[in-house]
């Protein structure tokens, strides 16, 4: 009897691994020929680079050491890469692919990219992994959902295609870098940057743009004991230090936007962008000369669309605070540096920890019917971060949920929270101090809703500065009348809430916006300047979803997102509940109604004396003051700092009409009182139960 053995199945290459493969065997030829050594010729775009999918356990840190960079919370944004993807589609018998890290070409679906190269020493490594990983955050929706949670895709044939004349162009380019020939023709802090250069496939387009190294890249800055005690020293705040102001005592920012050297071109490319792809102006804008820009980040639900935009009188302003609210978000989305992460309970921290509990929770039933949040358990372990009391002058261990309001596991998922609280500043006293005002200012809205308190309406005509007039006429060839209220409660911070009510009562009907500052025109300044951002764009957002707004009408719990609350509001129907608004009580001059605050302002040249008073008038309200730090590798080499901040016991914001921590918090029932605002506390019957308009 005789046996025949079946031949083993060919290994299965993937069309993309084929590619890389052919690119690899005929730039060698052309280099054997120039006598030259050939390049690694890696593949990226067909694995995932940013970590596991989300169906994979993964390990959590302990308390005692520090936590290896790949134990990382599932979902997250800033993930590692995953050790098998350079492997993935290969077998023995077949060629092995080249790791990203070690390759200077790499082949994508749609284009050659050849790099890193050049860049100044102080830049710091670049590998062709933070290559991988920026590029991979640029991707459309549907290809990072494949990537990340492990979808199985189908070749649609052999791709990319790989002609002579496309074999040339990538050796010329190749040599051209690695003559030294090649040169960087930008300007400012880009030039320091290492250099991506692309070459299309389809049209053999040839681009440079400058990259960012990847803070968390596994090759470039590999984790170690020592790089983790880098980090948490970096990371660490304490008391805060003196911070002179330049502009004198009434300029609380240190120095302006446009005195950053910020890599605009870094920032945002279609390969390599840190924050997107690319950004775009508004030239329609009535009001504004907005410059925006979006990237997808994962957060708790999947991939969310984070959108960051600058709002200002020329396109070169706003593009400056665009590019500082990108960078802010994405140092607040996901932490993107290796101090360590503590795993431990509430029960076993003790008073090491900030109680998550006194930052409010959601009522009963909210967890008896939301499926992505649990009710908070004490002796259940869960992420923490460092921070630093700035009441009781200590370091306090604050929940990560709370300071990274995309990332979290399944052990901390007892709230939402979003960018609340977080600012960024030349210095972290100033990220601070501005992040407290935010909490301030979202505070006094709160408790003026749902407390619906009789708040004084400011008489504009007394706002001495050009830029509100000016703001407000605009606002009236919109059609809206602008109004703006002393908001504040039982602390003193000018707080001005701003309300543009539309004339003729169409879509688009009531649009809010806050503002805080410590100069009680700025604040006003602030409140309607966002307006202005908001009017033209409303009545478009009420008009493309009547239905679906009019139902949110009659039944609250549909208000879910944080679109909802502000297009509630453009209904015309929604008018009733903001009746305080619309006929207030009386109206004052700005000088006489913030006339007490004027004398108790500090008003010196140093930031630290405002920072401190903000952190007296806090505590004066039973409130501790945390700061937690969340800056990342690049804004550091850009001169900025980003913190969260926590007030607990504040208000916070929240969207979604079950999701609203405010209206079962103590302080809402006793600071109107406390301010004297109400005769007694407020009870049950005296809130407004009615989802906030805050936008």
């Amino acid at each position: 009897m005789t046996t025949v053995t079946a031949p083993a199945p060919a290994p299965t290459v993937s069309p993309l691994e084929a590619a890389r493969a052919e690119l690899q065997s005929r730039l060698a030829v052309r280099a054997t020929t120039a006598g030259l050594p050939a390049p690694a010729v890696s593949r990226i775009g067909d694995a995932n680079v940013l970590g596991q999918p989300a169906d994979r356990p993964v390990p959590t840190a302990t308390d005692t050491a520090p936590p290896d960079p790949r134990a990382v919370p599932t979902g997250t944004d800033a993930l590692q890469p995953d050790t098998q993807a350079a492997t993935r589609g290969t077998t023995s018998d077949g060629p092995r692919p080249v790791p990203p890290h070690t390759a200077v070409v790499h082949l994508t679906a749609q284009a050659v990219l050849l790099g890193p190269w050049g860049g100044a020493p102080d830049a710091g490594p670049a590998c062709g992994t933070c290559l991988a990983m920026r590029r991979q955050r640029l991707r459309t929706r549907t290809e990072r959902e494949a990537l990340e949670t492990g979808t199985e895709t189908t070749a649609a044939g052999p791709w990319p295609v790989l002609p002579d004349h496309t074999v040339d162009a990538v050796w010329s380019l190749h040599r051209h870098i690695t003559s030294g020939a090649a040169r960087h023709t930008t300007e400012g802090a880009d030039t320091a940057l290492p250099r991506i250069t692309e070459l299309d496939l389809e049209t053999l387009q040839v681009r440079t743009f400058p990259l960012v190294p990847e803070p968390m890249c596994p090759h470039c800055r590999p984790f170690t004991e020592e790089s983790a005690r880098q980090a948490a020293t970096e990371a660490t705040l304490g008391k805060p230090a003196s911070r002179r102001k330049p502009g004198g005592p009434d300029a609380y920012r240190l120095r302006r936007p446009a005195d950053y050297p910020l890599p605009v071109k870094a920032l945002a490319n279609p390969v390599c962008g840190v924050l997107g792809g690319g950004t775009w102006i508004d030239v329609t804008s009535p009001t504004t000369a907005p410059v925006a820009g979006s990237v997808f980040m994962r957060g708790y639900a999947g991939l969310t669309d984070v959108t960051w935009s600058g709002q200002a009188n020329s396109y070169a302003s706003s593009r400056d605070l665009a590019f500082l609210e990108g960078l802010e978000r994405y140092a607040g989305t996901h932490r993107r540096h290796r101090a360590p992460v503590v795993t431990a309970s509430l029960d076993e921290l003790g008073d090491r920890a900030l109680d998550p509990r006194v930052c409010g929770l959601y009522g009963p039933r909210t967890y008896a019917q939301d499926p992505m949040v649990e009710p908070f358990d004490p002796a259940r372990p869960l992420p923490w971060v460092t921070g630093w009391s700035l009441r009781e002058d200590r370091p306090v261990l604050v929940p990560a949920r709370l300071v990274y309001y995309s990332a979290g596991t399944r052990e901390d998922n007892f709230v939402f929270e979003c960018s609340n609280g977080c600012a960024t500043g030349g210095s972290w006293e100033e990220a601070a101090f501005f992040g407290l005002l935010e909490l301030v200012e979202r505070d006094a809205f709160l408790l003026g809703w749902y407390g619906g308190l009789p708040l004084p309406e400011i008489d504009l005509a007394s706002v001495g500065g050009p830029k509100v007039r000016a703001m407000v006429a605009r606002a009236a060839l919109q059609g809206y009348d602008v109004h703006v209220f002393d908001n504040r409660v039982d602390l003193p911070v000018p707080v001005v809430t701003g309300l543009a009510v539309r004339s003729d009562e169409g879509p688009g009907t009531l649009a809010f916006a806050a503002g805080a500052s410590f100069d009680p025109e700025t604040a006003v300044e602030s409140a309607v300047s966002e307006i202005l951002t908001y009017i033209p764009h409303l009545p478009g957002q009420v008009a493309e979803r009547p239905a679906e707004l009019a139902a949110m009408t009659e039944d609250f719990d549909l208000v879910r997102r944080l679109p909802d609350h502000a297009a509630l509001f453009g209904l015309p129907a929604m008018r009733r509940h903001a009746a305080n608004y619309l006929a207030p009580p009386r109206v004052g001059s700005l000088t006489g109604l913030f006339a007490g605050w004027e004398e108790r302002g500090p008003r010196t040249g140093d930031l630290r004396d405002d920072l401190l008073l903000l952190r007296d008038l806090l505590a004066g309200a039973g409130c501790d003051v945390i700061a937690v730090d969340q800056t990342t590798p690049e804004q550091r080499r850009m001169g900025l700092r980003t913190v969260a901040t926590l007030a607990p016991g504040l208000l916070p914001i929240d969207f979604g009409w079950l999701r609203q921590r405010a209206l079962d918090m103590p302080r809402l029932r006793t600071a109107p009182h406390r301010a004297g605002l109400v005769p007694a506390p407020l009870r049950e019957e005296d809130l407004r139960r009615v989802p906030h308009p805050f936008p």
